[in-house]
């Protein structure tokens, strides 16, 4: 249907720290139903839940999309935020164990449908080309850290020039006009990444992500001027206000935030600057905060201007480095699949992905039921 929307973030990410999850935030604690597929390459994982989340589409269901880091045509998890139904794949790196299987966790082995004699006549290459997919995710991760290096020194030189007595007096005033409301319950908080690097590049959905905002503030600024220590201030404070929060962290150095959103004021802060550049497509009202106006520019400059530039070319060095060795992992990885595809039923899994399917069908019946059976309660 016209109304239903996709959301699109990223669970996990190859960042400096290497393969960093925030797998156990893709669906809240309260689910409903959690499907948890295992597998190896090539047995149709993400196929399996692309129709899933196409049948629900059709029918007119919100989606959300977690994309896989490693190939962002590809996806680790779907979660139908109404239904609090989701579909996750549990295998490495992003493993996830069920909390309460049988109950509210199923697992389902789509191995069960490969063909093992075919699969041991090419147990050499099989092995072979594993080994060396595996091998690339390192090789990324240190060219990753060689980046965060560089951009900790840009960000030290930029600090030095702030005047952080401005940043502060600018905090103040954006928190005094966006929280104007009484203090409610204890909020949730959900933390995910908005950009990952992928074998296709620097890769980024945030326009999905700002379907019910109304209200988006977009930092500039180089490095260091003080964005994600201000966005840190506004979510600690919608925390103390007890509001929702979503908290997208920054892909190469997790301990940074890229971009927070708060459902509950339809309004969402995110970092437009090197090396993550943003150049949003949204509708509502935009107010840019500018956080070099309070940066002494020619000092900077004059003092440390040849060394940014050095960290600059260093850190979109390293960063193409790193997208280097992912696209060689996937590379490597897709002749891996070819070895389990040719080995797969897939009548079988398309007989499983049908079952599931009417399971989910059966909670959205259940849940239509009970939203009826609330609105005459309410009447009487």
């Amino acid at each position: 249907m016209a109304n239903a929307h996709i959301k699109k973030m990223f669970p996990g990410a190859v960042t400096a720290e290497g393969f960093y999850s925030f797998y156990h935030y893709m669906i809240q604690q309260d689910a409903n139903h959690i499907f948890v597929l295992k597998g190896g390459p090539g047995v149709g994982k993400s196929s399996f839940m692309k129709k899933i989340a196409q049948a629900m589409l059709d029918r007119g269901y919100d989606l959300e999309y977690h994309c896989c880091s490693s190939d962002n045509g590809s996806i680790d998890g779907i979660v139908i935020p109404e239904l609090k139904i989701g579909l996750l794949d549990g295998t490495a790196p992003h493993v996830v164990d069920p909390k309460n299987p049988g109950a509210v966790d199923e697992i389902i082995n789509l191995g069960e449908y490969w063909n093992e004699d075919i699969l041991k006549k090419s147990r050499k290459e099989i092995t072979t080309y594993s080994s060396k997919a595996s091998s690339y995710y390192p090789r990324a991760y240190f060219a990753l850290k060689e980046a965060k290096n560089a951009l900790d020194e840009w960000r030290y030189y930029t600090s030095q020039y702030q005047d952080w007595n401005q940043i502060n007096q600018m905090t103040l005033k954006v928190q005094r006009e966006i929280f104007r409301m009484t203090p409610k319950e204890h909020g949730k908080e959900r933390h995910l990444f908005a950009w990952g690097h992928t074998p296709q590049g620097k890769t980024q959905f945030i326009d999905t992500l700002l379907n019910k905002t109304e209200t988006l503030y977009i930092l500039k600024g180089q490095p260091g001027a003080g964005k994600s220590t201000f966005l840190s201030r506004i979510a600690e404070r919608a925390a103390m206000y007890g509001l929702d929060i979503e908290y997208y962290h920054n892909t190469l150095d997790p301990e940074h935030l890229d971009l927070i959103i708060l459902p509950d004021l339809r309004i969402a802060l995110v970092i437009d600057c090197e090396p993550y550049v943003y150049k949003p497509n949204f509708n509502g009202e935009i107010i840019n905060l500018d956080f070099e106006k309070s940066l002494n520019q020619s000092q900077l400059m004059e003092n440390c201007g040849d060394e940014i530039k050095d960290c600059q070319v260093r850190v979109n060095q390293h960063i193409a480095r790193a997208l280097k060795h992912s696209a060689s992992a996937k590379a490597t990885h897709d002749l891996l699949e070819g070895y389990y595809v040719p080995a797969m039923d897939f009548s079988g899994v398309e007989n499983k992905l049908k079952s599931v399917l009417e399971t989910i069908i059966s909670y959205a019946s259940e849940e239509a039921v009970a939203v009826v059976n609330s609105q005459q309660t309410s009447k009487l």
